[in-house]
């Protein structure tokens, strides 16, 4: 699945094709679906037993990639970014441009025709260019148009052992988790919220959340690891290999000590491998959830992925395995959490 999931392109604001996809797999384990007017899919499984409380998961669509500025007059493509990525890790990209998916790559101007300085800076992204092999605007302007998402190409490869390279790792493995766990059933409703637009501002969990008004949330994520080369490893946020990442807090929310414990204890009970996130740098869907209507109670699981918002991030199989053995306990244990909570109030 989640090969299938990485290989589908859905640019931020352009997630129709992902969201067509996972509504024809899942359909049938949901008991009522909403398509909102954003592209949101709200599918709730409602619960063996009756609650109050709601709980949501959610995982966002969108990835980041490129939408088409202008087109020169000899055929090439400018572009701007959707959603953050450095521009170092676009230099020569192989780049599939529109709704036809037409081929590109991304590329400057000669090396021996810069000047030694331009040689010693990092190069932007407005210096850069898409070539999709024409000569002419004209040309050109029959098969792209401005507007028009671009997407990194970049197939799901198996690296040695069980780890693996694919762009839009974030955060296709949480919707990859969520559709599977959609097939069980469980005490509690559960709504999965497959969110859009979160690489540009969180903007569809906040419709989401203010629609829904979850209690408790927890939101399926990718998170930058940083055990690589040449970085101390008193740096490291996190180690590819160690468990899915519970998050303490990053740039746009705290999680819940409560629930935070709770996750921690079901995971020591059984036997689940976790790690924290141990830098607060990032942010995800957490941010609006949170603070979105009379407020929620969240926490982020997360999986460790090297070289994220790049077309050859990588991530490992264990810690998949891992975190949805770990949400999973969560979503069968959930229920007693909220009538702690219930008797503490």
């Amino acid at each position: 699945m989640l090969k299938i999931l990485t290989e589908l392109n859905a640019v931020a604001g352009n997630e129709e094709k992902i969201a067509d996809f996972i509504l024809s797999q899942v359909s049938g384990y949901a008991d009522d679906i909403i398509r909102d007017s954003m592209g949101n899919l709200i599918f709730l499984k409602k619960g063996k037993k009756q609650t109050s409380k709601k709980i949501a998961l959610f995982a966002h669509m969108d990835e980041v990639g490129l939408i088409c500025t202008d087109i020169t007059d000899d055929g090439y493509i400018k572009f701007d970014c959707v959603g953050h990525i450095d521009d170092r890790v676009l230099l020569t990209q192989k780049v599939l441009v529109g709704d036809d998916e037409l081929p590109g790559v991304i590329g400057i101007k000669a090396v021996h025709l810069q000047e030694k300085e331009e040689r010693k800076k990092v190069i932007k992204k407005e210096d850069m260019y898409i070539d999709i092999g024409f000569s002419t605007k004209e040309e050109a302007q029959k098969h792209v148009s401005k507007g028009d998402y671009i997407a990194l190409d970049s197939p799901y490869v198996r690296l040695n052992g069980r780890r693996f390279k694919a762009k839009a790792i974030d955060d296709r493995v949480g919707c990859a988790i969520m559709m599977e766990l959609m097939h069980d059933k469980y005490d509690c409703d559960v709504y999965f919220c497959f969110s859009v637009q979160e690489e540009m501002g969180m903007r569809g969990s906040s419709v989401l959340t203010r629609r829904i008004k979850p209690d408790v949330a927890l939101v399926l994520e990718a998170t930058t690891a940083s055990d690589t080369a040449f970085v101390p490893e008193h740096l490291y946020a996190t180690r590819l290999g160690e468990g899915p990442v519970i998050s303490l807090m990053d740039k746009g929310s705290y999680s819940d000590i409560a629930l935070r414990k709770f996750i921690v204890g079901l995971a020591q009970k059984r036997n689940i491998k976790y790690q924290f996130k141990l830098t607060s740098n990032g942010a995800n869907d957490s941010r609006v959830i949170q603070t979105a209507g009379g407020g929620c109670v969240v926490n982020a699981i997360s999986l460790p992925c090297r070289y994220i918002h790049s077309a050859v991030s990588v991530a490992d199989g264990g810690d998949y395995d891992e975190m949805k053995r770990l949400v999973r306990a969560v979503l069968n244990d959930i229920g007693s959490f909220i009538e702690k909570g219930s008797e503490e109030a």
